[in-house]
């Protein structure tokens, strides 16, 4: 398993797609960013101290991040059939359910460390704002609401993963329902039921970013183990079909 994370890591060094994620994660923070220097009734909500680091999030997860770590997931596990490199790798031969896990495990620590570059950049602004208004109690709070955001997302996201895989479709399929499926998070907001059992919305239940009861936390804990679970059965489902 070790090897196949060195090896999924060097085709990464190589691909664009990091860049593309990268740069979609500062362009909305640059875009919430403005967004919070506009001026109402002489007052600009960017002037409030915490006030950037918890808009962004909701932001970011609505609009961006989701679809384009749901993008480099389904581009990891479809570039060795478009490419036909599968081919080469079950001459090896090579454990394909290594080699699959292998790349889910990338993607979740892909899916942590946006959000944590998300935290960074929203921190640092936040730093130059209201330094002396922001204590370490306040940043380590945002720190771990930011990395369940992350954690979360991934399991919201991976049945799409595992079903662009499946269907053998390209991997910019899985960027576009992706971003389908986390807009409609906006609607979904509107009912507290629907928010806590939807995924995307689930997973600020799981990282506390808005007050809920603890049966409804654990309620979205619930759906997004079951989404893991699910993109672990297609998954499955994909691997065996590919060694008939």
């Amino acid at each position: 398993m070790q090897k196949l994370l060195w090896a999924e890591l060097q085709k990464l060094r190589r691909s664009k797609i990091i860049w593309i994620t990268v740069f979609a994660t500062v362009l909305i923070a640059i875009i919430v960013f403005i967004a919070g220097g506009v001026v109402h009734d002489g007052i600009r909500d960017i002037d409030s101290a915490g006030w950037y680091m918890t808009v962004i999030q909701p932001w970011a997860t609505l609009f961006v991040l989701p679809a384009v770590i749901s993008l480099l997931g389904s581009y990891m596990i479809c570039r060795e059939e478009q490419e036909d490199t599968i081919k080469s790798l079950r001459l090896i031969p090579i454990n394909e359910a290594k080699l699959t896990a292998s790349k889910m495990i990338i993607t979740f620590a892909f899916s942590i460390l946006i959000y944590l570059l998300l935290f960074v950049i929203a921190f640092l602004a936040e730093s130059i704002l209201h330094f002396s208004d922001l204590s370490l109690g306040m940043s380590l709070s945002f720190l771990k609401t930011y990395f369940l955001n992350g954690l979360g997302v991934f399991l919201a996201i991976s049945p799409i993963i595992a079903l662009v895989s499946n269907m053998k479709k390209s991997y910019w399929l899985a960027l576009v329902l992706t971003e389908i499926y986390s807009f409609a998070g906006i609607f979904m907001s509107m009912s507290n039921t629907l928010k806590t059992f939807y995924p995307i919305t689930a997973v600020f239940g799981l990282s506390g970013y808005y007050e809920t009861t603890i049966e409804n936390r654990m309620g979205s804990i619930a759906i997004l183990l079951l989404c893991g679970c699910l993109s672990a059965l297609i998954l499955k489902g994909l691997i065996h079909r590919g060694r008939k």
